[in-house]
């Protein structure tokens, strides 16, 4: 890591070591800062406050190996970053006034990528940032990789089922809702054409019946008018002396003929004219039977306006007109048919669900099983790792319980109760911890002060070792109010740990420190901040210098030089 303006430190390189790297210095030297930086390329909180007097700008700039194909490479390369032979570069820089930036492999990325990408990276522990086991989810994963194939082979087929039941239900529930939405069709449909059929309408009956309707409504005006032409164009026979249009057509037609073979132009005009003669015979005919066929009877007239009235109900529902009704009649038939249908297929759906959760009990139960037993294993072996951490007396239990559901809702029968059931099985997994005798047990995040908390933290990633696979452990204060044997069983432990996995450890113990395979000195120039030159890689005479320091406070005091010359044999001995 390079760190420029952050806190104490001006500009200073930080070169971290593959296995265990202690982080030594004075009180107030700026160690905790490389905590801080850290946590800033990680996404943690960006303060203004931690931004160096006179500066513009804090920046933390890390270079963080990523294996390939890793979750956090794959997420990283979703959003555009680049790895640069096989490492993720990262940048953080938060400005005077409080704002953050950060850019990962080139490209300009939320800080809230950086934080999913913690989860995969990199372990804190420490007095105010405990993370990663204290999440249930997590400790339940730890138990799970601890436990091996024991919990591996029945959690591998009950996933398997777990998702197929998830599809079988989804389509169990599309098909209930969209039964339920057909049925309700069906019905509407069986309604309407049943009103349809009750009816029995013609094709183009009520443009007949609004005619008839129209023609009845007025009859007696239609009968005065067809009399009264009938009597214009061929007379009353009451009135013999009356002129009417046919006597007058055949006077005119009679005169021409008369004359007509003198000329042919006026014969043509005699056919004319008798040719109109006998259109008016016809007309005048037409119209007698007309008057004489209208019916003015108003029962008739009744019924037909009540038969209209039913044909323009089912036109208010099912059509413009009442061909359009016809229609959808016979489309509404084809679709009942099509709906009548789907109960084999959800019979088929609802059965293999009902033998899906059945198995899905039979392998919750087994995994529980499982982790029981490994729970009793790894709560033991962290309860031994702690009575080596000046914590004899402390008991580390892990509870595995499960939800209860109420009735009707979803869950799986395991162990005579129904109960609420995941992608991981039914089982809630958590750490308790007694830190004395008499003490009840509380997960360890309420039970443990934070001292206590970053050992049974260190404890548990001991026993853990290797099967977690977060690359890179920092622990933060993890010695707080430790020292003597306890102090070197912690340095024995962290460098054990370091065998899997990166370790970095701020701490101000030589004990702790000297089992690391590099230890850095922080230290401050004459003017109170960190310089590049103030981040230094200790090696032979200058670790014993500082390792002299912290154990008597003297670089110089023989007394002190034995003991710590004495500590790094006894490490590389461990080693």
């Amino acid at each position: 890591m390079r760190i420029r303006s952050l806190g104490v430190i001006d500009d200073a390189v930080v070169e971290l070591s593959p296995g265990f790297t202690a982080v030594t210095g004075e009180t107030g030297a700026g160690k905790t800062m490389v905590v801080t930086s850290l946590g800033l390329l990680l996404g943690g909180r960006a303060d203004a406050a931690l931004v160096r007097i006179g500066a513009k700008a804090a920046v933390v700039e890390g270079r963080i190996t990523v294996p390939e194909g890793t979750s956090a490479a794959v997420r990283a390369e979703e959003a555009g970053a680049e790895l640069d032979d096989g490492a993720l570069l990262i940048s953080r820089t938060v400005s005077a006034e409080g704002r953050s930036r950060a850019h990962l492999g080139g490209r300009s990325v939320p800080v809230g990528l950086l934080s999913e990408l913690a989860d995969d990276l990199v372990a804190v522990h420490g007095q105010t940032d405990q993370q990663g086991l204290l999440k249930p989810a997590r400790q339940r994963g730890a138990l799970d990789r601890y436990a091996g194939d024991a919990v591996a082979v029945p959690l591998a087929k009950y996933t398997a089922a777990y998702r197929r039941l998830r599809a079988v239900t989804t389509e169990v529930d599309e098909i209930t809702t969209r039964a339920r939405e057909r049925a309700q069709e069906a019905d509407l449909l069986r309604f309407g054409l049943d009103e349809v059929a009750g009816v029995e309408p013609r094709e183009g009956e009520d443009t007949e019946l609004a005619a008839e309707a129209e023609r009845l409504g007025h009859a007696e005006a239609l009968a005065s008018a067809a009399t009264a032409a009938h009597s214009a164009l061929a007379g009353i026979p009451e009135d013999p002396e009356g002129v009417d249009a046919a006597t007058l057509v055949a006077g005119a037609h009679r005169a021409l003929e008369a004359v007509r073979s003198h000329d042919p132009a006026l014969a043509a005009l005699a056919e004319r004219i008798g040719e109109i003669g006998i259109l008016l015979g016809d007309v005048a005919g037409e119209l007698a039977g007309y008057a004489d066929d209208l019916d003015a009877d108003p029962l008739r007239l009744a019924a037909v306006e009540e038969r209209r009235a039913a044909l323009t109900q089912l036109t208010r529902k099912y059509g413009s007109d009442i061909d359009s009704v016809l229609a959808w009649a016979q489309e509404g038939a084809a679709r009942l048919t099509e709906l009548e249908g789907d109960d084999d297929r959800l019979e088929e759906l609802t059965a293999e669900r009902d033998a899906l959760r059945s198995e899905l009990a039979g392998l919750a139960q087994a995994l529980t099983d499982a982790r029981m037993e490994a729970a009793s294993r790894f709560a033991a072996a962290v309860t031994a790792e702690l009575a080596s951490l000046a914590m004899p007396h402390a008991r580390v239990t892990i509870d595995i319980t499960s939800t209860e559901v109420p009735e009707g809702a979803d869950g799986v029968p395991v162990g005579g109760r129904v109960v609420a059931y995941g992608p991981a099985g039914v089982d809630e997994v958590e750490l308790l911890l007694a830190p004395h005798p008499g003490a009840p047990p509380r997960p360890i995040a309420k039970g443990a002060s934070g001292g206590e908390l970053s050992r049974v933290m260190l404890a548990v990633e001991v026993v853990f070792a290797g099967t977690d696979p977060v690359p890179t452990y920092l622990f933060d204060e993890v010695d707080a109010g430790v020292g003597g044997k306890a102090a070197v069983e912690i340095g024995r432990r962290l460098a054990r740990l370091a065998k899997s996995a990166q370790v970095v450890v701020v701490t101000h113990l030589p004990q702790v420190a000297a089992f690391a395979d590099r230890q850095l000195l922080v230290e401050k120039t004459n003017d109170g901040s960190v310089t590049r030159s103030g981040v230094l890689v200790l090696e032979g005479e200058d670790r014993v210098r500082e390792l002299s320091r912290m154990l008597a406070g003297q670089e110089d005091s023989e007394t002190a030089r034995a003991h710590a010359e004495e500590l790094l044999a006894t490490a590389r001995g461990d080693g």
